[in-house]
């Protein structure tokens, strides 16, 4: 095997040389990058600057001129920009580029793309650049998702996962897996081709067997992160729930530091779910504020209250507030309910009422005043906590895709084929085929080849030490 990276042919890396802007519009700077084998000549074509003769990751600073028909050589000044020149293969896509910083006028970009493309550039396509940098291997699949992923992340959680992911640790873990299967794989054809040679020593099916079991554990490991990685992508769902006018709307108010919702001493205000997101120690919550409970004739408070059941079942965390000690069967409708999800009760009110500081069952109740602010504190490092996210950096892997985990999920039952065929002493031809199925779905995350036949027997013959 080798650990040079694969390099993979599309017709999109056949000869274009495209352009587009790679910042936001509207700020004081504008990037603009171009890149393909012309790169360096069309943007020489705006500037006296040769970006063939520059050397490779060198800033130069040029004017950047656009032809003016019988006017002086020097043409019409359209800026003075930083000029930076990446050589293929050390740049973003792999190939010959330029980033070209100018300022954020929206018509210097605009006059800059015009000459470019004037000049033999296209415009690219969304994603481009970063596809580009997949098929000329500078990034695999999932490396290349977690670009948008990095770009789209609103809070340390979400860059930390991105992050580890665009480094490399999840394609790390699944070379890993994949080197494991080959090891297994190589096992088994070994023990089909050169079972003539009574000289040689095979692993025996429990070795086999031990080591699949190691494989099925980390795949299975992976997998289960995928629960945190979408309670982390999407915000951690909480809902606020209890009867009609304890305070709800007033607590969401109160959290999310903005008068969100209606409050009113009318009972039954809130009819419809209200939903706002807010971070707490780098971690993304989505605050669901519900329909009070409680019996009613009216139809749509009636509707509003099925939703705030549904918002219980969809929560992660259910803040349940109440103003006066609750029933027997309140405390067992609520609890039953809540079953599976981390459940907080609150006492709202208190500077109306003592402060009560027993429990239910066992969960502490906090006491708070959401009118005034009091305990609001308290009440967010408990939710924290309740989130029970572990401490993550940017060297955790987390899955986050649904399309990772989906591989994952069928490689899980492929595998769990052959660990049963292993516990039977199925033969190895048929172990094989179900071994190159876990290969292809694990392959499809990082858009990595199977493993070859040619690639199993160099693994057979450089670690088995198979003939004399």
């Amino acid at each position: 095997m080798t650990d040079s990276v694969t390099t993979h042919h599309s017709p999109l890396t056949s000869g274009d040389t495209i352009c587009a802007p790679a910042t936001a519009t509207g700020g004081a700077l504008a990037v603009i990058r171009v890149s393909g084998p012309a790169a360096f000549s069309i943007v020489s074509t705006l500037c006296p600057l040769s970006c063939a003769a520059a050397a490779a990751n060198t800033v130069h600073f040029t004017r950047l001129m656009a032809p003016v028909p019988d006017a002086s050589p020097s043409g019409e000044i359209i800026d003075e920009a930083l000029v930076t020149v990446f050589r293929a293969p050390h740049s973003y896509t792999g190939e010959d580029s330029v980033e070209i910083s100018c300022h954020g006028s929206t018509y210097i970009v605009r006059r800059i793309l015009d000459l470019l493309i004037q000049n033999g550039c296209r415009m690219a396509r969304p994603g481009e650049f970063t596809q580009r940098a997949y098929l000329n291997g500078k990034l695999d699949l999932s490396q290349a998702e977690a670009v948008a992923d990095l770009i789209a992340s609103t809070n340390r959680a979400t860059h930390d996962i991105a992050m580890s992911q665009l480094r490399g640790h999840f394609s790390s873990e699944l070379k890993t897996l994949r080197d494991q299967l080959l090891k297994l794989t190589s096992l088994l054809e070994l023990e089909l081709d050169f079972s003539d040679h009574e000289d040689l020593e095979f692993a025996d099916r429990s070795e086999l067997l031990a080591l699949a079991q190691k494989i099925e554990a980390r795949i299975t490991y992976l997998a289960q992160t995928f629960e945190t990685g979408q309670a982390l992508k999407q915000g951690i769902p909480v809902a606020i729930v209890g009867k009609t006018n304890v305070g709800k709307s007033t607590l969401l108010n109160q959290l999310v530091d903005d008068e969100r919702a209606i409050v009113s001493d009318i009972h039954g205000t809130t009819r419809d779910t209200i939903e706002e997101t807010m971070e707490i120690n780098g971690i993304q919550f989505r605050f669901i504020d519900t329909a009070g409970l409680r019996e009613t004739t009216d139809e749509i408070e009636r509707i509003g209250i099925q939703r705030t059941y549904a918002a219980i079942d969809k929560a992660r965390i259910v803040l349940w507030l109440f103003d006066a000690s609750p029933t027997a069967a309140d405390i067992s409708d609520m609890t039953a309910r809540c079953s599976g999800r981390a459940l907080i009760p609150i006492l709202n009110k208190t500077d109306l009422h003592p402060v009560c500081c027993d429990k239910i069952t066992t969960h502490p109740i906090i006491p708070i005043s959401a009118k005034h602010g009091q305990g609001i504190s308290a009440l967010k490092s408990a939710i924290y906590q309740a989130a029970d996210i572990p401490t993550l950096s940017s060297n955790d892997v987390i899955v986050t895709s649904a399309r990772h985990y989906d591989a994952l999920i069928r490689a899980h039952h492929n595998l769990q084929h052959v660990l049963d065929g292993l516990s039977i002493n199925l033969s190895g031809d048929l172990l094989s085929e179900d071994l190159r199925l876990v290969l292809a779905d694990l392959a499809e995350i990082t858009g990595e080849g199977q493993i070859t036949p040619q690639e199993t027997l160099n693994n057979i013959f450089s670690h088995f030490c198979v003939g004399k």
